[in-house]
């Protein structure tokens, strides 16, 4: 846009060719827009700059350099927030804010002030030399401040202290157009969006700018998903991060339909499809790092639901020491994922870490010399040395067809994505009995109870005994921020309460996370595991094919030094690493 304006300028005899040409060296070496290097050189003043960016922007202009604004009306906006979005509040109008802004086209910024303030914000254009003499006066802390580039800032922003915090250049994101102009596949022959595809004049709408800088956003702050969702007057996106939902804007209505095409388009979706639910996928390049996105559509009542799911290549650590096993299991498990043949299932909810944990021992058991296979839905992450298989159901490719296929391929290790049919976990047992290590996952909310689910979907009881191995339960707790990380007391009800003995607390230092800047004020920053790992010896194999309940093992496993979850979320709490709160709302609950 910036080039747009001057070349816009040289047409209409404003200014000369020689003067853009000044001014755009000044910009390569400066940043800042094209309009205050041509006021600088003087090629054209703020006032007729002004004049002309109304009639481009069709919006009225402001000289705010003719302006003395009420004190009351500056306080409205925080000078972060004015800095971040170059904008003076002018004057407030009952429910009504009028505001100059350096770029009123940046919907992403007037809808958060829209809902950050409470107000129905009323634009007007003002020139960034004009701007940045405003934001000094009003605003002293803001004197050193030099706007970040139009193709670099567009579209981003912040919502105060509830929402998106700004994303800056020198984070080296890439943002607005820039996401996905630099969007690519690693391999030539991978399926997937090519960026000749892509039409950059669909690119400069502002809705494409705000679903990308959310997009780049939520990279930045580790967000696992994006939910955006449909209600009657708004559009609610909303971040999963550590594990929690945070809502961070409410678009209207309107842009419903453009968000939802921009992001079918994305997935490679049919945008003409509106009743059926779609998923697709992607791979993009965020500064120098690769992220994965998963989509996924749902039709409700007031239109389509979308769903991404992000995958930051850089941020996977795939290393069994550093997950948060303690010292014990994790021999045991290591010991388990070493043996020539059985089976080791990771069993927990969605999105407890499971994958990354079978990836990780994958990792550990990589050599030239063993034959590891996988099958996947989807595949999450390329691993180096192994040959990873993606599902699909559509033409016949099930966990069980892949798995009699690989039974062909003389193979030492499978992974299987998931036991769930009686058809998946015999043919698993019989590639375990017959001299392969099988690793695979379930969803069931502790160790023991995976041998009834077993069970309970068709597998005979003295095959499970006859191949089982070891079962890791495993969940993901909050860790305290390390910034605002301060001593806390408990009183003994608390304790009491949640059926933990109050005098094992007795000098123990407990925290807990008043929230700051670095951990977006919710106290937590990051998530560690938690594990229970249930070796399944002579014992437990005889109280399996007696066909005992998950009581029953879970007591048998105890006995013999099995740490369970709960006692795996107590010592993470008295190591420091997280809350009385995260233990209870992970654990207790669920015990």
């Amino acid at each position: 846009m910036n080039i747009r304006l001057g070349q816009l300028l040289l047409n209409s005899g404003i200014i000369t060719n020689k003067q853009l040409d000044e001014a755009l060296n000044r910009q390569k070496k400066e940043g800042n827009r094209i309009g205050y290097h041509l006021v600088q050189i003087n090629a054209i003043t703020e006032d007729a700059l002004n004049k002309f960016l109304a009639r481009q922007q069709s919006v009225d202009s402001v000289n705010v350099d003719e302006m003395e604004i009420d004190p009351d009306t500056i306080s409205l906006l925080s000078a972060e927030v004015a800095k971040r979005y170059q904008v003076i509040p002018i004057r407030r109008e009952g429910r009504k804010l009028v505001v100059a802004m350096v770029d009123p086209n940046n919907l992403f910024a007037i809808d958060d002030l829209r809902f950050s303030l409470g107000m129905d914000i009323e634009p007007r254009v003002c020139a960034s030399s004009m701007m940045n003499k405003a934001l000094s006066k009003y605003y002293k802390e803001a004197e050193a401040i030099v706007p970040v580039e139009e193709s670099k800032r567009n579209g981003v922003g912040a919502q105060g202290e509830d929402g998106i915090q700004g994303i800056s250049e020198e984070e080296n994101l890439l943002v607005g157009d820039e996401v996905f102009e630099s969007m690519v596949v690693e391999e030539d022959d991978e399926e997937g969006l090519e960026e000749e595809d892509l039409n950059f004049e669909v690119a400069d709408s502002p809705v494409v700018k705000l679903v990308n800088s959310l997009i780049a956003d939520a990279v930045r702050r580790g967000a696992s998903d994006i939910h955006f969702e449909p209600f009657e007057k708004y559009v609610r996106v909303r971040f999963r991060i550590d594990g929690v939902l945070h809502e961070v804007m409410r678009p209207s209505r309107k842009y419903r339909s453009a968000m939802v095409s921009r992001l079918k388009i994305l997935g490679g979706m049919n945008i003409a499809e509106h009743n059926l639910p779609q998923d697709g996928r992607q791979k993009i390049l965020v500064g120098d790092r690769f992220v994965d996105l998963r989509l996924a559509t749902l039709p409700t009542l007031f239109g389509e639901k979308v769903e991404v799911r992000l995958l930051d290549r850089s941020a996977v650590i795939l290393d069994l020491d550093k997950l948060g096993f303690e010292e014990e299991p994790l021999k045991v498990f290591r010991k388990a994922i070493r043996r020539p043949f059985g089976i080791v299932l990771v069993t927990g909810p969605t999105g407890c870490g499971k994958t990354t944990t079978l990836y990780s021992a994958l990792t550990e058991l990589n050599d030239v010399g063993v034959n590891i296979m996988t099958a996947e839905n989807p595949v999450e992450f390329n691993l180096k040395g192994i040959n990873q298989v993606q599902m699909n159901e559509e033409v016949g490719l099930t966990f069980a067809n892949a798995l009699r296929a690989y039974l062909r391929q003389d193979p030492d290790i499978i992974m299987v994505g998931e036991i769930r049919d009686k058809e998946t976990s015999e043919i698993a047992i019989r590639a375990a009995l017959t001299g392969h290590l099988v690793l695979s996952t379930t969803h069931t909310n502790d160790a023991p109870s995976t041998i009834n689910r077993l069970i309970d979907i068709g597998t005979e009881p003295f095959m499970l005994s006859t191949s089982l191995v070891c079962i890791a339960s495993q969940r993901l707790i909050r860790r305290i921020c390390s910034r605002c990380k301060v001593p806390v007391s408990i009183p003994d009800s608390a304790f009491e309460e949640a059926g933990m003995d109050p005098a094992r607390f007795k000098g123990v230092e407990l925290y807990t996370g008043t929230g700051c800047s670095y951990c977006n004020n919710t106290g937590y920053k990051g998530r560690v595991g938690i594990f229970e790992i249930m070796a399944i010896d002579e014992d437990i194999r005889k109280l399996i094919e007696s066909d005992a309940n998950s009581i029953d093992i879970e007591k048998a496993a105890l006995a013999k030094g099995m740490v369970n979850l709960r006692e795996a979320a107590i010592r993470k709490l008295e190591a420091g690493l997280t809350t009385f709160d995260e233990v209870i709302k992970e654990t207790i609950a669920n015990e």
